[in-house]
């Protein structure tokens, strides 16, 4: 009897949770024994990571737990540090400290993308990146406690820093940011004595000459109009040079100070793959064939953020998938189909998949989409965004309690509270019991109080 083949999927995103999800469903008892293994125990539905900081939906409601979903495979929580096909082994250090070497026949390599930076002076220390819950949660609980210290203080140059907020990204990721975070700004100014809409200052600053260009120029040129009629400043063509201790210098020659800078300037493949012997192409992406097999390999798929797959719907031999959480989940199923294919010495079908096209959030009842040439916007747009990727969320569990997230914010208000002890939730236990707590960095207020007394 032949022994079951060992499939490791090497992370839990929208590929690797997808696949596994089918791969357990399609294959026979005892035919293959399935690893997941990704740092966090949980996948991360992104596109509603806007909504969870803005609170129209509880962010655990926008992770799906790899344990529950995933009943048929072993989950490791750990990192990959290395992948060997020469030796078909994938090292893990594990959540627990530990280093552990997994063998395979089969490999999936998903681990996704991460946050592209530039080397502008301040970012490290400054930016806030938005890729992952937490840090939508972190980036919720800055904005309210901004306005908490503006509320508290009569100087009005700390005062205009701490309602100064900053998304660097004309993309998806920021344009959805800036829209729904803005709006929730907007909301809660109510409840701020002395806080007037009109003393927030939202900046979009982008490079290229227009923004969102997946739904095209003149949707483009639509949203630039939305954001400019809520207030926000949409500078173009504009590059930030310098970000030191919150004080900001565009190209544009532009100088002012903000304590909140959101950068989503885009995404690049996961830095874990300089440590494998896959081969990569020029901007660093595993090359693939167009059935999702790495190429010259024997038994390794990849696919999504972190792969460079032919387009087969362009007459361009060079075309390549976007990288977008539509082909991601597309490209999923036939991965897992092919797997199931190539163990059982069936043919494998290759990837091709037309655009279907694209839907955004401006904020609350603000959307625009370009669907199979079809442009939508405002009201039928924002219903669109929200039926089509309540529609993708794994589990009806989630989409269920997303469905009355969204019934309760519409009935009772969004919630606006700022839980930012979370972020260092030891603090004050550590205070009163006389121990030592490692402080976080001090915001402006804090510095410009100490700076008074």
């Amino acid at each position: 009897m032949a022994h079951a083949q060992r499939i490791v999927v090497v992370g839990g995103g929208y590929v690797g949770m997808y696949t596994a999800l089918r791969l357990q469903k399609k294959l026979r008892r005892g035919e293959a024994d399935i690893t997941v293994v990704d740092p966090q125990s949980h996948m991360t539905y992104q596109p509603f990571l806007p909504e969870a900081s803005a609170g129209s939906i509880e962010p655990r409601h926008v992770v799906v737990p790899l344990h529950k979903v995933l009943r048929g495979c072993r989950v490791l929580t750990g990192r990959v540090t290395a992948v060997s096909d020469a030796e078909k082994q994938v090292t893990v250090q594990t959540a627990a400290g530990h280093t552990t070497r997994l063998e395979y026949d089969v490999l999936v390599v998903a681990p996704g993308s991460v946050a592209r930076t530039l080397p502008v002076p301040g970012l490290p220390e400054q930016g806030i990146a938005f890729k992952t819950v937490g840090e939508a949660i972190y980036l919720r609980n800055h904005v309210l406690s901004r306005l908490d210290a503006a509320s508290t203080t009569a100087d009005p140059e700390l005062r205009s820093r701490l309602l100064t907020f900053v998304v660097v990204g004309g993309g998806y990721a920021g344009v959805e940011a800036l829209a729904e975070l803005a709006d929730m700004a907007r909301y809660a100014t109510r409840y701020y004595e002395g806080i007037e809409p009109g003393d927030l200052r939202w900046v979009l600053v982008e490079a290229m000459d227009r923004i969102m260009p997946e739904v095209g120029p003149k949707m483009g040129a639509y949203t630039v109009r939305r954001l400019l009629d809520a207030g926000i400043e949409v500078l173009l063509e504009t590059r930030v040079e310098s970000m030191v201790d919150g004080h900001v210098v565009l190209s544009d020659g532009q100088e002012f100070d903000a304590d909140t800078i959101v950068w989503t300037a885009g995404v690049k493949p996961n830095p874990m793959l300089d440590q494998t012997d896959l081969p990569r192409g020029p901007r660093g992406h595993v090359e693939c064939a167009a059935d999702l097999t790495v190429d010259g390999l024997k038994g390794v798929f990849s696919a999504g953020d972190c792969a460079s797959i032919p387009d087969l719907t362009k007459d361009d031999p060079n075309a390549r998938t976007s990288p977008s959480a539509q082909h991601a989940v597309r490209q999923a199923k036939v991965l897992a189909d092919n797997i199931v294919a190539y163990l059982r010495g069936y043919e494998m079908k290759q990837y091709k998949h037309s655009y279907a096209g694209s839907v955004a959030s401006l904020g609350l009842y603000k959307g625009v989409a370009q669907v199979y040439g079809i442009k939508l916007k405002g009201f039928p747009a924002w219903f669109m965004h929200r039926t089509y990727h309540v529609s993708r969320m794994p589990t009806w569990n989630r989409r269920f309690r997303i469905v009355m997230d969204w019934t309760t914010a519409l009935l009772m208000g969004r919630e606006v509270v700022a839980l930012g002890q979370i972020h260092e939730p030891k603090a004050e236990f550590s205070r009163i019991a006389g121990g030592t707590v490692t402080p976080l960095p001090p915001t402006v207020a804090q510095e410009a109080d100490a700076k008074a007394s």
